[in-house]
């Protein structure tokens, strides 16, 4: 801090109290709670959400698993029942499957077609084709594999009857794998009509021989089959491809021993998910309607699918009397992952009233038995999934948050911070100020807070406030010096003819020797004083006793010195003593006399009265005129208050205020008060012993 030039420490900063930092911890307390808010109101969404999901997914839980049993009594949720395991056969052949069907009626097309549909039992190529490859639950049936192909298929060419070139024919082509070996089926198209033709089946060797017959050869007495042509023209012009079906009966000579094996059939066969077919369609010059062997051909359902259908925390259980059919979880999204911070987040908050873990059974009944399904349900999976869903929720309170501490970061950096510094400088420089014995302003540097914002408008403003401040102050105290210098010089002058003027009025006697020595003692008064008001304040009185009747005689007698006229003083029949000074008394009661002349009606008298107690006298001063003004009625004894104008540059407002000050410094006291005819100045004294 400098201070005239020169640096002046800056005192240690005061303590300051709370009231100080109030409106900061406020500040401090209001984004505190903002920020609790923000996250008291996410925990709760989060914990009404999980509330209202367990709610709902008690009430859809016995709901959920009649959805699960409802598709398995369908046709084609027995297929699955009763094909639990998957196949074990080479890629490039398809396993058959047990139909929920005692047999499938191959001889009609419609009922072929609609048994299919309604087992699901189909394989779906690319391109529209289909394949369903079974055998029937009826083990009395016989051991049949049923096949029904569906396919878009031009007109076929038909086999004359004997023939056993095959190149220019549309022919199936049939394998079977089973048990290592493999046997092999061609069986050419014979067109009755144009809708309908059989399919005589016949044994040929070699996997690669689908072009011929061997001479005399007959078709296998229970190998049947048979091809529809069906529906409207698919292709704008000839030839006319058409939806085509193709039903065969394919006799398995290993199915029929498993018939009659000792201790009863044996149905399905245990080799079932072991044996393997392939069906061709084979056009003419070698082209190729239809392969079972192509690739992308979409499966059945299976009971693995059916664990899509459940919930994260869902458990579908499947059993065959003591055996577990299928036991499926369901399984939780890749992208749903749950966040560990909020899965422990979660779990500390209240439990939902639905109980933690759910539990419903049912039965399903098929050809091949009942099928005992249970489904349970844990909650943990709904509070992962919520996990998983609030964690994506997580952003905009983080983003909330964010904006909450970067506008905290703003104000307290940019705001509040700077504050705090003007503050403790300001607290700093008001605590130096208030020193004993400190007349000296001090600097506020803000140099580091200012700027084009409000607090560096407003800190600037301070500190140029401050400096003006000083500035003026400084001119003060040296304007203060001059006067004091020049009075001490107008005092030098003025006592040394006072001087002489008290020789030459040497005579007690003289009535002129006592104004010399009123005004030895007003230059004595302000000799070396920087003002009056100063002056008469830092006065030292001579109080002694005085006979305050022999006094007001005197001052009557002598009134018309002081060109006051008309003074009357109405006499006490005894001395009264009282404690006072004599010449700063009659001073003050000549200003009151002067002040009562002013303002007097002229031609009428100024009355002096005495009255005296027991430890008080009392001198009254009455003159008739207009009153004061109750407003200045106590005012009129302050320095510089004045009713009347200046007059030839004199200054009003002194007299009374000097009254005022010698009669304190006596220990006595003036007042003034309005009258019926005018106004009266009490002057009161102590009493002398």
């Amino acid at each position: 801090m400098k201070l005239g030039g020169v640096d002046l420490p800056l005192p240690d900063v005061p303590r300051l109290g709370l009231a100080a930092f109030r409106n900061r911890i406020v500040f401090h307390l209001v984004f505190i709670a903002l920020a609790l808010a923000t996250l008291a109101l996410a925990v709760a969404l989060l914990n009404e959400e999980r509330q209202r999901n367990a709610q709902r997914y008690e009430q859809t839980f016995a709901k959920s698993l009649a959805e699960i049993v409802a598709q398995l009594r369908h046709p084609s949720g027995q297929l699955a029942l009763m094909n639990p395991e998957p196949s074990q056969v080479d890629a490039g052949w398809v396993a058959p499957l047990v139909l929920p069907f005692g047999a499938i009626d191959f001889d009609d097309a419609t009922k072929a077609q609609r048994a299919v549909e309604m087992a699901g039992c189909s394989l779906q190529y690319p391109g529209g084709a289909s394949l369903c490859a079974a055998v029937g639950s009826n083990a009395y049936a016989g051991g049949f594999v049923y096949l029904v192909a569906s396919l878009d298929a031009p007109p076929l060419v038909s086999r004359e009857r004997g023939a056993l070139d095959l190149t220019g024919l549309h022919r199936v082509s049939l394998q079977l794998q089973q048990g290592g070996s493999t046997q092999h089926w061609l069986a050419p198209v014979e067109m009755i009509d144009a809708q309908r033709g059989q399919l005589p089946g016949f044994v040929v060797d070699g996997d690669d021989n689908t072009t011929a017959l061997r001479p005399k050869a007959r078709p296998q007495r229970d190998f049947r089959g048979w091809v529809w042509r069906e529906g409207p023209c698919l292709t704008a012009g000839e030839p006319c491809a058409r939806r085509t079906t193709v039903s065969i009966r394919l006799p398995v000579e290993a199915f029929r021993e498993a018939l009659f094996r000792p201790g009863g059939p044996q149905w399905p066969p245990a080799d079932l998910s072991r044996t393997g077919l392939r069906l061709s369609l084979l056009g003419p010059g070698g082209s190729v309607l239809f392969d079972s062997a192509t690739p992308g051909a979409q499966p059945p359902l299976s009971l693995a699918r059916l664990a899509g259908a459940l919930s994260p925390g869902e458990t579908l259980q499947i059993t065959r009397g003591t055996h577990v059919v299928a036991l499926l979880q369901g399984a939780e999204e890749p992208s749903a992952l749950p966040s560990p911070w909020l899965m422990t987040l979660i779990e500390q908050l209240p439990a939902p009233a639905t109980p933690r873990t759910l539990a419903a059974r049912d039965t399903v009944t098929t050809p091949g038995g009942r099928f005992d399904v249970a489904l349970t349900g844990d909650l943990q999976g709904l509070d992962r999934s919520l996990s998983a869903s609030a964690a994506r929720l997580a952003w905009p309170v983080g983003a909330m948050l964010a904006a909450i501490a970067l506008a905290w970061l703003i104000i307290e950096m940019g705001l509040i911070r700077r504050v705090a510094v003007l503050t403790k400088r300001a607290a700093a420089l008001s605590h130096q100020m208030q020193q004993p014995g400190r007349a000296e302003l001090g600097t506020l540097d803000v140099a580091d807070l200012r700027g084009r914002d409000e607090l560096g408008i407003l800190a600037g403003s301070l500190a140029d406030l401050l400096q003006h401040a000083r500035d003026g102050l400084r001119r003060e105290q040296l304007r203060a010096e001059r006067e004091h210098d020049q009075w001490h010089a107008v005092g030098h002058e003025i006592m040394s003819p006072l001087q002489s003027l008290m020789l030459l009025h040497g005579d007690d006697a003289d009535p002129s020797r006592r104004y010399v020595q009123r005004m030895q003692q007003a230059v004595k008064v302000l000799y070396g004083q920087a003002s009056p008001s100063e002056a008469l304040a830092a006065a030292t009185l001579a109080v002694g006793r005085l006979d305050l009747d022999a006094f007001l005689r005197q001052v009557a007698a002598n009134a018309v010195y002081a060109d006051l006229k008309a003074v009357v003083y109405l006499p006490a029949d005894h001395a009264v003593w009282v404690q006072a000074d004599e010449y700063p008394l009659e001073d003050a009661l000549t200003h009151v006399l002067t002040n009562a002349d002013r303002h007097r009606t002229p031609g009428t008298p100024i009355t002096l009265t005495l009255q005296a107690t027991t430890e008080l006298a009392t001198v009254a001063v009455h003159n008739q005129g207009a009153p004061i003004d109750e407003a200045l009625l106590t005012r009129i004894f302050d320095y510089g208050v004045s009713t009347a104008e200046p007059e030839d540059g004199q200054r009003r407002g002194q007299g009374l205020f000097v009254a005022k000050t010698y009669l304190a410094k006596m220990g006595g006291s003036i007042a003034a008060r309005n009258v019926a005819d005018g106004v009266v100045f009490e002057i009161t004294l102590r009493r002398g012993a």
